[in-house]
């Protein structure tokens, strides 16, 4: 059963209910933090892949082809595990809530954006979402610590993640306003996402994924065949190849793992995994763009894992360093 305090549709829970955390968590392990690292390769490689992919697929038909084919590959892997999904109305309003916020709508907004901003600005952006949900966190749920030494970890892997990509690329974000606005929101809204995946605990994290790809996938779909008209399209190799990449790592398995983490590390430790990105998708970037590697990577790299480390210090030990 979900938990208590859970609306039909996704609404939020009474303002007397505080949003409701997972049952208390086994002490963390090195195979949780390589869950982290697992998923901050998949998610590293959306932005490269991307741009290949829009190359010669618009971004509607590109979401939801990416969307479907990751459907595809969890069923499969469903059906071999004995699982199947939920039948229930109120699952299913779950999963779309879920998904229109964590992958429909900022998938989306970052991936039209990313016809007018390079990679590295893209990743720049993206990797705010971490501040985003320690914001949200502390100002507004209250459903974790929110610590001194997170907002330092917040602080520390944002400016790591500037001085990886450089200061030259920071000084075009203007040139392209709306666009770079567009991948900010997408930001709070995978933060916000973040925060509600915690309301689906109780599912098989596969089961989730799937479910909502599937919902994602659909959604788009019609749109798809009347504004691009997908049997026009003449997509290259390289196109196909990275929207079936997409789906099945960036989709399929990033999300699995992503509610993996949710359960196991909780938001703002999962939230985390948006600084171990950044030197993944620059050296990603460098070897399928040909972009240029900053030469002060290694300071920004010192940076991302000291604020990594920051955000992931268990609250258990942090006791009388809460913010307030």
């Amino acid at each position: 059963m979900l938990k208590q305090g859970v609306e039909a549709g996704g609404a939020t829970a009474p303002a007397e209910t505080p949003i409701p955390s997972t049952s208390p968590r086994p002490v963390r392990g090195w195979r949780d933090y390589a869950l982290l690292l697992a998923l901050a390769g998949c998610w590293s490689s959306t932005y490269p892949l991307t741009k290949i992919g829009l190359g010669s697929i618009p971004p509607i038909t590109f979401i939801s082809a990416r969307s479907l084919v990751a459907f595809a590959f969890l069923f499969v892997i469903l059906r071999l595990r004995g699982l199947r999904l939920p039948t229930d109305l109120k699952a299913w309003k779950l999963f779309a809530f879920q998904q229109l916020i964590n992958s429909t709508v900022p998938f989306l907004m970052i991936t039209w954006a990313q016809l007018y901003v390079p990679a590295s600005n893209t990743v720049v952006l993206a990797s705010t979402t971490p501040i985003f949900a320690f914001l949200i966190t502390w100002a507004i749920t209250r459903h974790e610590p929110a610590t001194l030494l997170k907002l330092l970890g917040a602080i520390f892997g944002l400016a790591g993640t500037a001085v990886i990509v450089g200061l030259d690329a920071l000084h075009g974000l203007g040139t392209e306003i709306f666009a770079e606005i567009a991948i900010l929101l997408a930001t709070i809204s995978f933060a916000c996402a973040t925060i509600f995946g915690l309301r689906l605990s109780d599912y098989d994290p596969m089961v989730v994924a799937a479910g909502s790809l599937l919902f994602g996938g659909l959604l788009l779909l019609p749109a798809s065949l009347i504004i691009d008209h997908p049997w026009t399209l003449h997509p290259t190799p390289e196109a196909i190849a990275a929207t079936v990449a997409m789906g099945i790592f960036s989709s399929a398995l990033g999300l699995m793992l992503f509610y993996m983490c949710l359960t196991r590390l909780g938001t703002l430790t999962t939230n985390a995994q948006g600084y171990l990105r950044i030197p993944i998708g620059v050296g990603l970037s460098v070897l399928l763009l040909g972009e240029t590697v900053p030469s002060n990577l290694a300071l920004g790299l010192v940076l991302v894992m000291a604020g990594v480390a920051a955000m992931t210090v268990p609250a258990e030990r942090l006791k009388g360093f809460r913010l307030r």
